[in-house]
């Protein structure tokens, strides 16, 4: 039987649980298609599944995304071939061979190499579904992205300067900064100076001193504190991350003082549930543009192939640039996960394969 090499898991821990493993090669079920493997995006996610952080069943197949070439399809599936270049979000793709369902595949712009479509999915899609529809972004907004170097970051920086919004990006070192300013930041806050100094240089940097129409922190346990005082009455927090650990407990009439929303998004819930281990909730009402096509509000695959689309014709206008910090073997997944935990990294990690 032909195998091929897998990140697996068998236990939570640290990156010591991470195991290089030969399973078989799968063969394509009905609706499935077998991906050989060329990149595999490196993410946070990916390091929550590790770490019992997110709840999953073991052993386990490591990664979530990936981009690479058709080698076969199984019955019923027409969208792809053999040889064509496709991205995919899939459990598993820590492997020199996936079988993905049709419907968390898409077709690579020809024009678009392998390792910058790895780099650009799951973060550009967690970015984009997040400006639009955990909280809107409209022309003339002041939004806050934390973290804004990351690889998560410096996509919410150039969609929101894409949307008309202004935006203020903090960073932990100027020259993380400066990687935000080179990709349309507004305005730069370093948030290492403590609480108290970026809330007061954030609010600087808003109308009259009322803060932020929306904060996006991918930060989590640090910063969100701050977030609240930053925004202004109204305004949304999306949470989408724990780079500093999770954010403590805290009560819900808190947000009332401002009437503030706050949001968990996970990109899973907006595009469909077949590309999680996790149970997902049904997909939220559509954004603006989707609203009077009922259709699209449960076919996850029309879902997931418009943000693809979306996010790609970003892309080519030259609107979002793919920053890859650095790419990485199979075998040196520890220290591509420990880098990322380490938060000196600036834009995506890709493992090839």
């Amino acid at each position: 039987m032909a195998t091929n090499r897998a990140i697996q898991i068998s236990k939570h821990g640290g990156t010591e649980v991470l195991e290089l493993n030969r399973i078989p090669v799968p063969t394509p079920g009905p609706g499935q298609v077998l991906i050989k493997t060329a990149y595999a995006g490196v993410n946070y996610i990916d390091t929550y599944y590790r770490t019992g952080l997110y709840p999953i069943a073991l052993p386990f197949n490591l990664g979530s995304e990936g981009a690479g070439t058709v080698e076969s399809v199984g019955v019923g599936v027409t969208k792809f071939k053999s040889g064509d270049h496709v991205v995919h979000m899939a459990t598993g793709s820590y492997a020199d061979f996936l079988a993905v369902p049709e419907k968390s595949v898409a077709h690579v712009p020809n024009d678009l190499p392998l390792d910058q479509a790895a780099a650009i999915l799951i973060q550009g899609l967690t970015a984009l579904t997040m400006l639009r529809e955990s909280y809107e972004v409209k022309r003339g907004d002041t939004i806050l992205v934390h973290a804004a170097a990351g690889g998560t970051g410096l996509i919410l920086v150039q969609l929101a300067k894409a949307l008309g919004a202004m935006v203020i990006a903090t960073a932990s070192s100027q020259e993380k900064l400066d990687i935000a300013k080179a990709h349309g930041a507004d305005y730069l806050v370093n948030y290492s100076h403590g609480e108290e100094q970026w809330v007061k240089e954030v609010l600087g940097h808003t109308k009259d001193g009322q803060g932020v129409e929306a904060v996006y922190d991918g930060v989590g346990k640090t910063t969100f504190e701050g977030d609240l005082k930053v925004l202004r009455k109204k305004g949304s927090l999306v949470s989408f991350g724990n780079a500093s650990g999770a954010v403590d407990p805290f009560k819900i009439n808190r947000l009332g003082d401002k009437n503030l929303k706050l949001l968990r998004p996970r990109l899973f819930g907006y595009i469909g549930k077949d590309c999680s281990p996790l149970p997902a909730p049904r997909i939220p009402k559509p954004i603006s543009s989707l609203a009077n096509d009922r259709s699209m509000q449960q076919d996850t695959q029309e879902v997931f192939d418009y943000y693809c689309g979306e996010l790609f014709k970003y892309v080519k206008a030259g609107q979002v640039k793919i920053n890859i910090h650095k790419v990485y073997s199979l075998e040196d997944i520890a220290q591509a996960q420990k880098d990322l935990e380490g938060r000196g990294t600036t834009g995506k990690l890709l493992i090839k394969l």
